[in-house]
């Protein structure tokens, strides 16, 4: 288990570093990664957000489940889809639970990256997998999903968050 960083957390603005080991250190931060993913309800989480600033995430979602090390993400479709986001690291001080709010996405995106043996791996996603892939994508480079909303959006959102 990892304790999740919240919004405020500095790690959480600051782009993540290339792994470089894909030893078992690595593979015990990713297993940890899904435990913690887990206990929190979660379908993705990035390394940023249990304060390792490396660039890797996991994920579970659209019966999809995998860790994508030093990924890099295309946009394969650019229409833009409005639905339903929130975030482990942006939770309500009331409930503890992710704030929702309408986050626009691209449709459809690759990514390209290494499993967490350092096999190189190829994913097209469409729907609720590619909007976890770019949500994850964000943080590796310093972004929350608050980011991509309307100032007064966010500014309601962050009146919630702890």
């Amino acid at each position: 288990m990892r304790e999740i960083r919240y919004v405020g957390d500095p790690v959480l603005r600051t782009p993540a570093e290339p792994v470089t080991a894909f030893d078992k250190d690595l593979r015990r931060l990713i297993d940890e990664m899904f435990a913690t993913m887990y206990l929190a309800d979660g379908v993705g989480l990035a390394g940023p957000q249990v304060g390792v600033p490396k660039r890797l995430f996991v994920y579970d979602i659209s019966n999809r489940k995998g860790a994508v090390v030093n990924p890099e993400l295309t946009v394969d479709d650019d229409a833009e889809i409005v639905e339903e986001e929130g975030c482990l690291s942006v939770p309500s001080k009331e409930t503890s639970k992710p704030l929702y709010s309408p986050t626009p996405r691209a449709a459809g995106v690759t990514v390209k990256g290494f499993d967490r043996l350092g096999r190189p791996l190829e994913i097209k996603a469409r729907g609720m997998l590619a909007r976890c892939f770019q949500h994850e994508f964000d943080h590796l480079n310093g972004g929350l999903y608050l980011d991509r909303l309307p100032k007064d959006a966010a500014r309601r959102i962050m009146l919630q968050a702890p």
